[in-house]
């Protein structure tokens, strides 16, 4: 069974023909994956929505793209939870100026949330990577951000081999636990380590930690300007 999976992850993940156009280049592709898992209510994902958004528009953010060489990024957002659900609520976006950042903000804010229950990382991570290696833009550097409240629990395939067979395929993976301080899960280690043992990956892969939702948009921007610049 795994190794079917394996070779059904990596076919989805083998690079595509050459198009008769050429790629748009970027030097980022970055994937959002978001917990809308059933442990947040309403008022929680609220508050998500609006940290990553204030993230992405922030003129620090602005600043390390345009520090680049392209002085572009794109970016996409997965919601994930159910085993095989992950679902992309918002497409590809480039991000070069404010004016961009702005709209991609906006979609973010206003993409319907998807239906998410239990906390599949792996099948977070193998969607994430399908759409990484997809996407309508080329760049050297691709990476998964994945943020959530609790450890992988229940999916199609574990954090652990999805982020390998990610990291294989040339994706780095990151990480926000979003946990309040002294906060354990069933290991008995804080989520931070759970996260660090199991699903970031790449090279340079770190994992961040923010308090609470409220505390999203502070964290997610350094953790955007660390994976940016």
């Amino acid at each position: 069974m795994r190794r079917r999976s394996l070779l059904a992850l990596s076919g989805a993940l083998a690079p595509a023909a050459a198009p008769a156009q050429p790629v748009p280049e970027v030097d980022l592709l970055l994937v959002l994956a978001v917990d809308a898992s059933g442990s947040i209510d309403p008022d929680e994902f609220r508050l998500q929505r609006e940290g990553y958004a204030e993230a992405i528009a922030h003129p620090a953010v602005l600043a390390a793209i345009a520090g680049k060489p392209r002085g572009a990024i794109a970016v996409a957002m997965v919601e994930w939870g159910s085993p095989g659900g992950a679902a992309t609520v918002v497409d590809w976006m480039r991000v070069a100026d404010a004016a961009s950042a702005r709209a991609l903000a906006t979609s973010v804010r206003d993409a319907p949330r998807s239906r998410q229950g239990w906390n599949a990382i792996g099948d977070a991570l193998d969607h994430a990577a399908r759409l990484l290696l997809a996407a309508p833009f080329r760049a050297g550097e691709r990476v998964i951000d994945l943020s959530g409240d609790g450890p992988d629990l229940r999916g199609i395939r574990p954090a652990a081999v999805a982020r390998d067979d990610a990291v294989a395929a040339g994706i780095s993976i990151n990480a926000l636990a979003v946990a309040a301080a002294g906060q354990v899960t069933r290991f008995g280690e804080p989520l931070a380590e759970t996260y660090r043992r199991e699903v970031i990956g790449g090279p340079g892969a770190f994992v961040l930690t923010a308090e609470d939702r409220r505390d999203i948009a502070r964290a997610l921007r350094a953790k955007l300007i660390r994976e940016i610049a």
